[in-house]
């Protein structure tokens, strides 16, 4: 769920009850560090990690998406300095039980940091406000049955 598009590296851990799915795009804009940190932010904003979950080690990471455990740790000292993760002595590093507000507050800054390029982007390109609000409604009622429909066939009604 949380993934850039391209060909991306994926991963899913199971490890100490924690189900996390990273995916990075090696190729694409964002740097793979900077992937990460965003995919660890969504997740702890869309309630999928919670504060005192262990996140996977660095070694284990670099080892799960093939990459440098230097990027790893790169976005784990991010993270850190975000104050969304603190090291737990002598295991990892965990989800600040405090860590949601300020997830919540990244996310909604990257969607509209995203939006406005968009509608900037259109704009330049000469589509109308209708249009666009046009646009806008098609596209979020569209998301929404996607949504619908893939947690009904999860088993999971809500969402």
């Amino acid at each position: 769920m949380y993934h850039d598009s391209g060909t991306p590296n994926r991963v899913h851990s199971n490890r100490e009850c924690l189900p996390m799915f990273f995916s990075v795009d090696p190729d694409g804009d964002v740097p793979i560090y900077e992937q990460i940190v965003r995919q660890v932010k969504l997740a702890v904003a869309d309630g999928i990690l919670v504060g005192g979950q262990m996140l996977p080690s660095v070694r284990q990471l670099a080892n799960d998406l093939a990459i440098n455990s230097n990027t790893i740790a790169r976005a784990y000292q991010e993270l850190q300095s975000d104050q969304v993760i603190e090291p737990l002595r002598g295991r990892g590093m965990i989800v600040r039980r405090d860590a949601i507000k300020r997830c919540t507050k990244a996310r909604n800054s990257l969607v509209t940091d995203s939006f406005r390029r968009a509608l900037a982007d259109a704009l330049a390109g000469g589509m109308t406000a209708d249009e666009l609000r046009e646009l806008f409604e098609s596209e979020l009622t569209r998301q929404l049955k996607e949504i619908e429909q893939t947690a009904r066939a999860s088993g999971n009604g809500s969402h």
